[in-house]
């Protein structure tokens, strides 16, 4: 299955990690530097140029680790996850 993060963006359901709200996740500054490294690193991916609301941590089998920066709240995007897995 497939969770649609924004602007025509779907990642596999089994590849997600964890969905974070963006204001509460980056006042840690281990969060910062976390992000930092990962846009260093090229595994950054701004969904759209709206205002980012959750952070989306996944790892495909076989890649690197990615962080979708996304517009969806994380209670949409949690609502639209439980949808998935009760069919």
């Amino acid at each position: 299955m497939y969770l649609h993060i924004g602007n025509h963006i779907s990642i596999p359901t089994d590849d997600i990690i964890g969905i974070f709200d963006i204001d509460n996740a980056t006042t840690a500054k281990a969060t910062r530097n976390y992000l930092k490294t990962a846009e260093d690193e090229g595994m950054l991916i701004a969904v759209s140029d709206e205002l980012p609301k959750s952070l989306i941590v996944s790892c495909p089998r076989g890649s690197w680790q990615r962080v979708y920066i996304s517009p969806l709240a994380p209670a949409t995007l949690l609502g639209r996850l439980e949808a998935i897995r009760k069919h």
